[in-house]
């Protein structure tokens, strides 16, 4: 396949999928579950596929939270099942979409849902733990939400496949985000505080980077990394490749232009400000 399609539905897939980490639906769902804590919530709601999990089965899958964060859940079983969990995930995913005014024909739907569903179905699913999790979750009778669900299948196969590509390049789980919010993708002070990485920890990583080349001694990104991080990204794409296959680029490129009116509302109602906030002119 043609690596531009490829880039372009995953990061579409991506994108579509991620407003349920921030939309204030999820945490109201989560305290109706008695879960305050937004933590706790995300580990909950992202695990609730794989079933009543132990809190390092989490950590494996996640990659990049410290123990102690992936350790918030090791109750969290005890509180609500899984299947509750899930159910409240889509919950708070339609009711989001809604509110901020997702607008998609039966038709777009039906369209989209033509080209995803073979994919899913399709799908390897050999070392791919929650996207398998996620596709072995039966789909909500509503169809933006069953929509949604299997977005996430195509979203969570991309990410375990990226886990495989960060550990052959010996990018361990603090060094990945160290190297991201080099960038200036990411806040650096957001992805600490979620995933809970000390302060001794981050300057490690940090040094490590440096060592490496690909950061300089005022931890700023330099070209080798750079170079390194699009090498990961591109080596991620190769084994997508595979995944969206049944449709071709065609299907691909189609697929990026049907989901988008999901990302295009969460975008226009301000919900990823926090993450990509918006850069002085």
């Amino acid at each position: 396949m043609d690596p531009d399609a490829v880039r372009e539905v995953s990061r579409a897939v991506s994108e579509a999928h991620m407003f349920i980490y921030l939309a204030p639906e999820s945490a109201e769902e989560a305290a109706g579950l008695g879960v305050a804590d937004r933590g706790t919530a995300y580990l909950a709601f992202r695990s609730a596929a794989m079933g009543a999990v132990p809190w390092r089965v989490a950590l494996a899958a996640f990659y990049n939270f410290s123990p102690r964060a992936a350790r918030a859940m090791a109750d969290v079983w005890d509180v609500a099942s899984p299947d509750q969990w899930q159910a409240a995930r889509f919950l708070a995913a339609g009711r989001a979409m809604r509110r901020v005014g997702v607008r998609l024909t039966d038709g777009r739907l039906a369209e989209a849902r033509s080209l995803l569903d073979p994919v899913v179905a399709g799908a390897d699913y050999a070392g791919k733990v929650l996207a398998a999790a996620n596709a072995s979750v039966g789909l909500p009778p509503d169809p933006l939400v069953a929509l949604w669900q299997q977005i996430t299948v195509a979203r969570e196969w991309r990410g375990d496949a990226h886990l495989v590509v960060l550990a052959d390049n010996r990018l361990g789980p603090c060094d990945c985000l160290v190297l991201h919010a080099a960038t200036g993708r990411l806040p650096r002070a957001l992805v600490q505080a979620t995933r809970q990485w000390s302060d001794e920890e981050w300057t490690g990583a940090t040094a490590r980077l440096v060592a490496r080349g690909w950061l300089d001694s005022d931890a700023v990104i330099t070209d080798a990394g750079s170079a390194a991080r699009e090498r990961i990204e591109r080596e991620t794409d190769e084994h997508c490749a595979a995944l969206w296959a049944p449709i071709g680029d065609a299907g691909a490129h189609r697929l990026a232009s049907l989901i988008a009116p999901i990302t295009d509302a969460f975008t226009a109602a301000g919900t990823f400000q926090a993450v990509h906030p918006a850069q002085p002119s």
